[in-house]
């Protein structure tokens, strides 16, 4: 692994000469209590802070770029998802950043990325509020008071949501911006105060910096542990269970969101959970409503009238609000985020189409292949026009966070999968069964976590198993403590012919969305498309 140097651009070169008050690494009660005293939030009736994030209640990906430069010319896989803008706009932006708060309270937080040493990145946060500066000290990894590394300054994200881009003259598409620059180390984000663009600001930096630098696989998926040590990861778009399915009372949780996949270990990249809170309930989700409590920051809640009491089901400002809490708000959370390589990986999709088994085991190149698929479907009514099943394909499961080709990622599983032959790989639907949405059902989830506990646990190693004749992934003929007639879709739909024709168009979708990585992908990924299956 190589020496890693100061950053020549670190933040304290430019804050010595800011002329603001600057609050350095201020406890969570500090950082609440300073929000309040400037009527920034307010404290719900368990003690957590309540904000609003404004105009941005959500990621901007569109206004998303990284600098073009010679180290990133020949690597970043350039185009709509990573945006180029040449190095010139960014140190024009950058300056008239530090031009601007000059006269700003500032909140600067040293903190770290990457709970196993060997790979962590040293970050340092500067903010204009301290709620901002909240969710950095929940979401990153907070380094010991007496860490000879704490005050460490590699990257630095400079957040200024009360700063606005000229799009004219600075080449943005809008006045709000988030900019990487991996010369200099920097992030810049102005005129969004979306904590989260910070949070996946560093996530796609990891996402840049592991597997180029050192063969590391970064996952978006959360992991969790079982008393044997043995590591489960879960990956999943949104809508698909991944929390659901990692919180596990049994099991200890390692991260719910960002990991990497080392030669020896599988480690979270965060020091806390950013969890969607939208028509949260305490019977389905326990251990995310029980860690809202004091210090946790809620962001864009709505409260029932006259009361501090949240109102969870509340959407009048965003669909997308959100608690971000430190991991041990969560009690089975593993206080040293960093587990043995996996012996378990669930891809999870909520297959609308009621097409895909509820659980089936893949192989290494339909491990690679559904990874680059990362597939899963809308159902009606979750958008304006959307009256049938729509698919989703995110390549490996975070498409918008990967500043590599794709592939990049899935050839780098398929190496982790032939250097671990034992892991097993498995595709579990968490979507509709006996027909497509609006017809079917959905699959029971008591059914769906029995089926993940046998695999877990074994029982599915030396089950019989049934290949698929779409997509020739492996079914399993039983399960413990599931009805054996729902373990091949195909036998719940009443009209058999419908099926096949259900599961030829899904297939096609498959092959279709998968085209735009030909070029790229190894004949041995494209040997697992469901268009070939159907010809052998």
């Amino acid at each position: 692994m190589e020496t890693k140097h100061p950053n020549p651009f670190r933040a304290d070169y430019f804050l010595a000469a800011a002329s603001s008050t600057i609050y350095l690494n201020q406890d969570a009660n500090t950082l609440v209590q300073q929000t309040l005293d400037r009527g920034q939030g307010k404290l719900s009736d368990t003690g957590a802070l309540c904000i609003q994030t404004g105009k941005f209640t959500g990621r901007s990906p569109k206004d998303r770029f990284i600098v073009r430069d010679k180290f990133t010319e020949n690597t970043v896989d350039w185009g709509e998802i990573n945006i180029p803008i040449a190095p010139e706009i960014f140190d024009n932006l950058l300056e008239k950043m530090e031009a601007f708060i000059q006269d700003k309270e500032l909140w600067v937080r040293h903190c770290y990325a990457g709970a196993n040493p060997s790979y962590r990145l040293h970050v340092t946060v500067i903010n204009t509020t301290p709620w901002a500066n909240l969710f950095c000290h929940h979401l990153f990894l907070r380094p010991a008071v007496d860490d000879p590394e704490n005050d460490q300054q590699e990257w630095t994200i400079l957040q200024v949501p009360e700063f606005l881009a000229n799009p004219a003259i600075d080449q943005t598409r809008q006045e709000n911006f988030t900019m990487i620059n991996f010369s200099k180390k920097m992030i810049l984000i102005g005129g969004s105060a979306y904590t989260g663009e910070m949070k996946k600001g560093i996530f796609s930096v990891l996402n840049f910096i592991l597997p180029h630098q050192y063969n590391v696989l970064p996952m978006h998926c959360s992991a969790n542990e079982g008393e044997q040590g043995d590591v489960a990861l879960f990956f999943g778009l949104s809508g698909t269970g991944k929390t659901t399915l990692s919180a596990d009372v049994n099991r200890k949780l390692i991260g719910d969101d960002e990991h990497g996949w080392a030669d020896d270990s599988v480690f979270n990249f965060e020091g806390g959970c950013y969890a969607k809170c939208i028509d949260l309930h305490p019977d389905k989700e326990p251990q995310i409503y029980a860690a809202i409590k004091h210090p946790t920051l809620l962001e864009n809640v709505g409260f029932f009238s006259g009361t501090n009491k949240v109102d969870f089901s509340d959407a009048g400002i965003t669909e997308n609000t959100r608690a971000a809490y430190p991991i041990d708000h969560i009690k089975n959370a593993k206080e040293y985020a960093v587990g043995n390589i996996p012996k378990n990986i669930f891809f999870l999709t909520c297959d609308a189409f009621g097409v895909l088994p509820p659980i089936a085991k893949l192989t290494k190149v339909q491990a690679m292949y559904h990874f680059l698929s990362g597939y899963t479907a809308k159902v009606a009514g979750t958008e304006v026009g959307v009256r049938e099943p729509q698919s989703t394909f995110s390549a490996c499961f975070g498409r918008v966070f990967l500043p590599l080709h794709p592939t990049r990622y899935a050839e780098l599983l398929g190496k982790k999968l032939d250097a671990y032959p034992e892991v097993n790989v498995w595709l579990v639907n968490t979507g509709w069964t006996g027909g497509a949405y609006g017809i079917g059902k959905r699959i029971s989830l008591h059914h769906t976590r029995a089926m993940v506990q046998a695999a877990i646990q074994g029982h599915l190693t030396d089950q019989p198993y049934t290949r698929h004749p779409h997509f020739g992934v492996l079914m399993p003929k039983t399960c413990p403590g599931v009805p054996v007639e729902i373990l091949n879709p195909r036998n719940t739909w009443k009209n058999k012919e419908a099926y096949d024709k259900q599961a030829e168009t899904l297939a096609k979708l498959f092959v279709q969305h998968s085209e735009q990585y030909q070029a790229e992908a190894s004949q041995e990924i494209r040997n697992a498309s469901p268009g070939l299956i159907q010809k052998v």
